[in-house]
């Protein structure tokens, strides 16, 4: 595979598109609108840049990987030619529903269609294709630059041939990719979205403040941040629908999401896509500010 495709090119879409093309592979970055792939570029810019000033890169690499992305904000003509396209979309199962079948339609018979999916089915997506044995999970962590992690999501179809390529496809990108199999939330949310939708909890209940619940788990459990901090920063939109996988696909009220994540998304407030969450973001510092909700 020499081809890729990126669609989205929202955090995750840019940092996906980053990667692969520091990696070698030539990359076309997909979306509808022009100002956000023109934003997905700057921040690729600014992380080779900060590479670049801790010398872990030289300007030709800087360049060499520029060069490898095109940016198209048409869906049939960036795919063309791509040996395989990442979906990168926002964490909701009709949109990428609606973008598989265009997929299936529009690529070549060979493309193996990936998406990046935090929590939705791998088998379900496959269904709305004729190619469900080339459909598979590419879960990439954020930051994708620095985080190593990847888990690689079969679905009921996937094949092994699709599975061996994309396990080795990771590994060239200098990842550490982990198969596991398609059921809600994968490995890593069904495990992580509780602790945090608990933490929410805890909060919501009382127990104790936002600084608080933070330090122990940072203290007490070795977490580099903790669970709130963590939540601003995945998006607490994303943690919501996450926890609505889970729950849907289970049916156990122990992932039913807390009301005050339910309050604050319904409130706007995201975490730091939207400059608030637990934490006030935005103040161009590194300090953590809380936000003004939750002083005391």
């Amino acid at each position: 595979m020499k081809n890729i495709a990126v669609i989205g090119a929202g955090t995750m879409g840019n940092g996906i598109a980053h990667v692969f093309a520091q990696s070698g592979y030539s990359v076309t970055l997909i979306d509808l609108s022009k100002e956000a792939l023109d934003r997905a570029l700057g921040t690729i810019t600014k992380n080779l840049d900060r590479q670049l000033a801790k010398e872990k890169i030289a300007q030709e690499d800087k360049d060499a990987t520029l060069s490898r992305i095109t940016l198209n904000s048409s869906l049939e003509s960036g795919i063309t030619g791509a040996d395989l396209i990442i979906e990168a979309a926002t964490e909701n199962t009709n949109l990428k529903l609606k973008i598989f079948k265009q997929l299936d339609e529009l690529a070549d018979e060979g493309t193996i269609l990936a998406t990046n999916t935090s929590s939705i089915s791998i088998t379900q997506i496959a269904a709305v294709t004729n190619r469900a044995d080339k459909v598979i999970g590419m879960h990439f962590m954020n930051p994708v630059p620095i985080m190593k992690l990847v888990e690689i999501i079969r679905g009921y179809s996937t094949s092994d041939k699709v599975t061996d390529s994309i396990m080795d496809l990771s590994k060239s990108l200098g990842k550490s990719p982990v198969e596991v199999n398609d059921y809600p939330g994968f490995v890593a949310n069904r495990i992580l979205m509780p602790m945090i939708n608990e933490a929410i909890c805890t909060l919501h209940e009382g127990v104790a403040g936002v600084e608080e619940i933070d330090t122990v788990m940072k203290l007490g459990m070795a977490h580099p941040m903790g669970p709130l901090q963590l939540a601003d920063f995945i998006g607490l939109d994303v943690c919501l629908a996450i926890l609505e996988v889970l729950y849907d696909g289970f049916g156990n009220p122990k992932y039913a999401p807390c009301p005050l994540l339910v309050n604050m998304v319904t409130a706007g407030k995201k975490g730091v896509k939207s400059g608030e969450g637990f934490y006030s973001w935005g103040h161009g510092t590194k300090d953590l500010i809380l936000a003004d909700k939750f002083k005391k």
